[in-house]
């Protein structure tokens, strides 16, 4: 089933062609140029780009036959180096309008100057244009992506034993656990670096090496100091002692596995949720934990020496991390558009799966906050970015002697409703058992069927597919 089309993106097309918007009609196959306009947002601010649409914004959508080889061919050429150098890892997504398929592609503003077929595209309007013989506007362009971001910083004498070969192999098994044939897969570590951008050759300036992304997300502790001495993330809990801390974990280590402390932090001191999608049980403290982090990992400052931090107290999670602002004050998530401060950092993050597109981290905070706790979290964009999401008052610790038991629950309902789905049995336990004694332990409803199970106190009437289940 293809989504519907989101408002956000309808209302894209509505405002018609820009320098951040490309309409394309391309119905059986991919346009030729392409790969021009990608090439310009990404030296430029970034993009939409709908195949699908006439150039005055008319929905005809991709003929549905053509879609999976458009979207092979596109990943193809993405992965290309004389097609696009660097390469890139955008995604290709299908929603529909109307009956009709329209394909979406999001071009982020690259940290690196690309070019595609040996020739360098800027974006003016809503035209693309060659400027590879203007040495002065390429040398231009050089400097501003120089000075905009740090991660582009390359360590000539950095080698490839300055990088842990187990978490090149962790990002390999798990952007291919994401995509079954990706890339990487068949690539040696170098290669995987290269494809990444997170090994280059600065053309204007000839260095050619590890650059600080590859460094900050692969590299060795002792490599990561010596790089960036002052680098560090704070954990900190502030419940008994909010002069000081009653827990912390002082991270100096690789972005990946200080995604991993992060999230383990908060899980440890903060109460799960369980709250059902459709019929999807999500831990909604994990979805909200996971793009915390990664929006304090990602899209730091990495020039600025003042560390990040994750602070939990009895109501609320603050997390604050050294920022460039573009427009200093309260974010409205109606009127956002996202900036990406490390796109490589960034890609890499999407390519092994801990994150999602630009922008949709922020929207999912709000939105599970609003189901976690009722209330709304803000986003103040300033020196300091801080996100603070409101958790409710956390126990500082649970009785188990009074632990409801959810063995007797479920069993009292099978029990007194001969013939319930898991589906009801959850949503019984969510509605009527809402306690903060309950919700600390709701999680355990799957250990609890399989009590019940064992011990045939309970019996499936139903099938396999669509299980009712009764007490025995």
């Amino acid at each position: 089933m293809i989504e519907d089309i989101p408002n956000n993106l309808l209302d894209l097309i509505n405002a018609g062609e820009c320098t951040t918007i490309e309409f394309k009609t391309a119905r059986k196959h991919l346009p030729d140029n392409l790969f021009e306009t990608i090439c310009a947002m990404l030296n430029v601010k970034g993009g939409n780009i709908f195949l699908g649409v006439k150039d005055d914004g008319t929905i005809v959508g991709v003929y549905r036959d053509y879609i999976k080889e458009m979207k092979k061919n596109f990943v193809n050429l993405c992965n290309n180096n004389e097609k696009i150098s660097p390469t890139i890892h955008p995604e290709i997504k299908e929603y529909q309008y109307d009956g009709k398929i329209i394909l979406y592609i999001y071009v982020y503003e690259s940290s690196d100057v690309h070019k595609t077929c040996n020739k360098v595209y800027v974006r003016k309007e809503d035209g693309d244009f060659d400027i590879t013989g203007n040495t002065s506007m390429i040398s231009e362009l050089y400097i501003r992506k120089s000075s905009t971001y740090i991660e582009n910083k390359i360590y000539p004498y950095a080698t490839i034993d300055d990088l842990r070969s187990d978490l090149i192999e962790k990002a390999r098994k798990m952007a291919t656990n994401r995509v079954a044939n990706h890339p990487w897969r068949m690539m040696n570590d170098i290669e995987l670096l290269k494809s990444a951008s997170l090994y280059e050759r600065n053309i204007q300036t000839g260095e050619e090496g590890i650059n600080l992304a590859g460094i900050l997300l692969l590299g060795r502790d002792e490599v990561i100091s010596s790089a960036l001495s002052y680098y560090k993330t704070d954990a900190i809990l502030r419940i008994k002692d909010i002069d000081r801390y009653d827990d912390r974990d002082d991270i100096r280590t690789n972005l990946i596995d200080s995604y991993d402390r992060l999230i383990a932090f908060i899980q440890k001191h903060t109460n799960d949720s369980f709250y059902l999608d459709g019929d999807k049980r999500i831990d909604i403290r994990d979805i909200i934990a996971r793009e915390l982090c990664v929006n304090l990992l990602v899209h730091r400052e990495y020039s600025n020496p003042i560390p990040a931090r994750l602070i939990i107290t009895k109501d609320m999670i603050t997390a604050e991390n050294a920022n460039k602002p573009r427009n200093i004050g309260y974010i409205d998530l109606n009127n956002y558009i996202p900036f990406p401060k490390n796109p490589k950092i960034a890609s890499f993050f999407k390519e092994i799966g801990l994150a999602d597109e630009l922008g949709s981290g922020i929207k999912k905070i709000a939105k599970y906050s609003r189901i976690y706790s009722g209330h709304e979290p803000t986003f103040k964009d300033d020196e300091i970015f801080v996100a603070t999401v409101p958790i409710g008052n956390i126990p500082e610790k649970i009785n188990t002697a009074t632990k409801i038991d959810l063995k007797d629950i479920i069993f009292e309902f099978i029990k007194n409703n001969s013939g319930v789905s898991r589906r009801e049995i959850n949503e019984y336990i969510l509605k009527n058992y809402s306690s903060d004694e309950v919700r600390n332990v709701i999680n355990r409803c799957t250990y609890a069927m399989r009590y019940l199970k064992e011990k045939e106190y309970i019996i499936n009437n139903g099938s396999d597919a669509k299980p009712e289940w009764i007490a025995k």
